[in-house]
């Protein structure tokens, strides 16, 4: 019997354990971007609306706001969930992520906005995102990022 109480605290303390890896999670990975990719947010879409890249990676999505309004981006699907704080009017933020093969929402979790059309999606690795025909690896590096 004691063996047993023994045993349900063990298992009790790596639950708890377990549930702070949450935040440990939701931090931004280390290490160089293999691209900085560029996102406009307008009211309401983004652009562009699919991201395709060939490899799994690090990647920097530097998101502008060419908007009259606070915007953010989120990136979250395949255990990632990152976003940048909210961006004002004419400023821009930056979010790294670290991103498997599969396939991942973007949208900025502003108010709404999501619903309101400020949504796309991310392919990685010849995952399919949908029908759209928008060219691969989407962005450049034109300075943005790590500066790497």
């Amino acid at each position: 019997m004691r063996a047993f109480a023994i045993l349900a605290g063990l298992v009790a303390a790596v639950a708890l354990a377990g549930c702070g890896s949450d935040e440990e999670e939701s931090e931004a990975p280390s290490g160089p971007s293999v691209k900085t990719i560029q996102i406009s947010e307008t009211e309401f879409k983004l652009e562009p609306g699919t991201v395709t890249v060939a490899a799994p990676g690090v990647y920097t999505f530097h998101a502008v706001n060419n908007g009259s309004t606070e915007h953010a981006l989120e990136i979250e699907g395949e255990g990632v969930e990152s976003e940048t704080e909210n961006i004002a009017p004419g400023d821009s933020a930056d979010v790294k992520v670290e991103l498997k093969k599969g396939t991942f929402e973007m949208y900025c979790p502003v108010d709404g906005h999501k619903d309101m059309g400020m949504k796309g999606s991310i392919a990685v690795g010849g995952a399919t995102s949908g029908a759209s025909t928008d060219e691969g690896d989407t962005g450049d590096d034109s300075g943005y990022g790590s500066g790497g």
